[in-house]
């Protein structure tokens, strides 16, 4: 009987502990799409309630280089939508709630 004491402290120790040691650490991005140098993921642009404001939106695409970036809107799936230049070509752009930049 004496020998279950250890075993079952170990057993309640080691519960506690796992799920700690389980998790991801959230500050590493998601891998980065090789198609989409701007985007955190290739499953960009993600629908999601969007924190930016268009002046937010805006500021963010010119962070990334992009310049002459028309009015921005959000569509039905709260990605900012609009057209910017860069590198000299004009371009369709969206912006996801995680700042992921696309192309189209």
């Amino acid at each position: 009987m004496n020998r279950l004491i250890p075993v079952a402290a170990f057993a309640v120790f080691a519960a506690s502990v796992s799920p700690s040691l389980a998790q991801s650490n959230s500050t590493t991005p998601p891998a980065v799409s090789t198609s989409n140098a701007e985007s955190k993921t290739t499953a960009a642009p993600v629908a999601g309630k969007n924190s930016f404001t268009e002046a937010e939106a805006k500021k963010r695409l010119e962070s990334f280089g992009y310049s002459n970036v028309s009015p921005l809107h959000q569509d039905d799936r709260s990605i900012w939508r609009g057209t910017a230049t860069k590198g000299g070509e004009q371009t369709a752009v969206a912006l996801d709630y995680q700042g992921n930049i696309v192309t189209q």
